[in-house]
């Protein structure tokens, strides 16, 4: 059974070493654990809905809640400390199409809220509901979770918008396909959920992001259907597709996505890979990928992440024998770790990971194997779990991403661990961040950021408030080095207030004239994007005469 208040199946665990546990009590003191909520005494809090029955909407509290909150800090302490925020007045399951289009003509008729939710994986506030006089609906797309239709001539594939990642692999692979998107929240995060915040996986170096793989689909908006057929290539103006993707539910809810699908590898592997030190390393996956070989996957952690993961592998001799391997090979204190993927035939993968292994030598890399990368393989999407496991020790996580040109990644990647640093000093507390990068481009890299630290006593409000100082300070620092707001996480409610600064003010006046168009009520996922009643609200384009 899914977890109410924490990360995915409470029958999964991670637990920690007990050099992983030191590791923590002295970087970081120890840790303050404290009392959870309890879900039931939250569910008596819930107010009376406001809408009225209709044979689509539940109104039962239990069902509410869960479509409350999604996976961003935020979020998660609500949760935890049982600060309630608003929830919907009701949630309808929606299984086709047309009923998504009867449940927005009724909330446009009565001018209702409509908030979209599919996995509930959001980790930058997509799915939090206002303080508002007027009922809100929540839309859940968890029964429009089937392949819809499979064209193996143009390899394109239609699914239901709210199917998850296991059901989307499941159903290619028995027809000998993948979609090949792999993000960590991929045993919850939906197809639909993926196009609309830019999704990227961690395959993306061969099955591209999610953009890439988006052909075409289906969104219903207030004020009607917009239709995208899928084209293999088009020069007839602009692509609406573009409206769509990282559209966030302010435009309207996508019923059904067009994916470009590929065959199944015939060889797939994951090999580990140590650089001595930073600066090497960057110089090393730079020019790796600017030689634009076949790789799936390439994951560069920095000194830091590589010591943590190091620790929490466990299996402390094999790893110390290891480490005296690589010491003697040049890779000692600092070094970084690189997982490389290949997923190819095998003539081509032999090929590659040859090339690969030869440019990589240049720079002082050395190959342990498939070992590593194999067991990484294994538990990819387990990471997430380990955030339960360092609450119950008294220790909050968070994870900052951004993508950057190559000139900018070592001095944003420093900057923003020590923004972190910067403000947790200020409440007396340390801080642990470490950083790698997950999705490498010709042009640049993202950028992926974790931090821990010390639960604050107080409960909710002082722990809220450093961590909304935490994510303004490293925002501040994005800015400043010309990152993005975000990757592949989505803007939200947590990113929207920095949004302007990658937009400009031309730029937030045309996404709020979108906003305007499909949706002039302001019924859509209020708050997501854009902030509602600030500056860009109420601003028109800027007419000529």
């Amino acid at each position: 059974m899914r977890r109410w208040n924490g990360w995915g199946d409470d029958a999964t665990s991670m637990n920690l070493t007990e050099s992983a546990r030191a590791m923590l009590a002295g970087r970081l003191g120890p840790g303050l654990p404290g009392q959870d909520a309890r879900r039931e005494n939250l569910l008596a809090c819930i107010p009376p809905s406001r809408l009225p029955e209709h044979p689509l909407i539940s109104r039962e509290p239990s069902e509410r809640f869960a479509m409350a909150l999604g996976e961003s800090y935020a979020d998660w302490i609500r949760k935890r400390f049982g600060a309630l925020p608003p929830v919907p007045d009701g949630v309808a399951y929606p299984e086709s199409g047309e009923q998504v289009r009867e449940l927005l003509d009724l909330a446009h008729a009565n001018r209702w809220m409509v908030i979209p939710f599919a996995g509930g994986t959001s980790v930058a506030g997509h799915l939090d509901c206002p303080v508002s006089e007027r009922p809100i609906l929540s839309v859940s797309l968890t029964r429009m979770n089937q392949l819809q239709h499979l064209d193996t001539a143009s390899q394109l594939a239609t699914f239901g918008a709210g199917t998850p990642g296991p059901l989307v692999e499941a159903q290619l692979r028995a027809h000998g396909y993948t979609l090949g998107h792999f993000p960590q929240s991929f045993e919850y995060s939906t197809v639909g959920g993926w196009v609309v915040t830019r999704s990227s996986g961690q395959q993306s170096l061969r099955y591209g992001r999610i953009e890439a793989l988006f052909a075409g689909g289906r969104m219903e908006t207030p004020m009607g259907p917009l239709t995208l057929p899928t084209f293999p290539a088009a020069s007839a103006g602009p692509d609406l597709r573009e409206l769509v993707l990282g559209s966030e539910g302010r435009f309207g809810i996508l019923t059904e996505a067009t994916v470009r699908v590929t065959p199944l590898p015939e060889h797939e592997s994951f090999h580990a890979l140590f650089l001595p030190d930073w600066d090497r390393a960057e110089a090393a996956v730079r020019a790796l990928v600017q030689r634009k070989l076949p790789l799936s996957m390439l994951r560069l952690s920095n000194g830091t992440e590589t010591e943590t993961n190091l620790t929490l592998a466990g299996h402390e001799r094999l790893v110390g024998a290891m480490e005296k391997y690589l010491a003697w090979r040049g890779c000692s204190a600092g070094k970084c770790m690189l997982m490389l993927g290949v997923s190819s035939d095998k003539h081509t993968a032999r090929h590659t990971l040859r090339e690969a292994r030869r440019l990589l030598a240049h720079y002082g890399a050395v190959y342990i194997g498939t070992a590593m990368g194999s067991k990484w393989a294994a538990n990819r999407f387990k990471g997430p779990y380990l955030r339960n496991t360092l609450w119950e020790l008294g220790y909050a996580a968070d994870t900052i991403e951004t993508a950057v040109d190559w000139p900018q990644v070592k001095p944003l990647m420093l900057a923003m661990e020590q923004a972190a640093r910067d403000v947790f000093a200020g409440y007396g507390q340390r801080v642990h961040a470490f950083t790698h990068l997950s999705h490498l481009y010709p042009q640049g890299s993202s950028i992926y950021s974790q931090y821990v630290w010390p639960i604050a006593p107080g409960g909710f409000a002082p722990n809220f408030e450093r961590w909304q100082a935490f994510k303004a300070a490293v925002a501040n620092a994005i800015a400043a080095h010309g990152g993005t707001v975000s990757h592949q996480h989505g803007v939200g409610r947590d990113h929207a207030a920095h949004l302007v600064d990658e937009k400009g003010p031309l730029g937030m006046a045309t996404l709020a004239e979108l906003c305007r168009h499909f949706d002039p009520q302001g019924i859509m996922n209020p708050g997501k994007l854009l902030q509602d009643g600030g500056p860009w609200a109420n601003t028109a384009l800027p007419s000529t005469v």
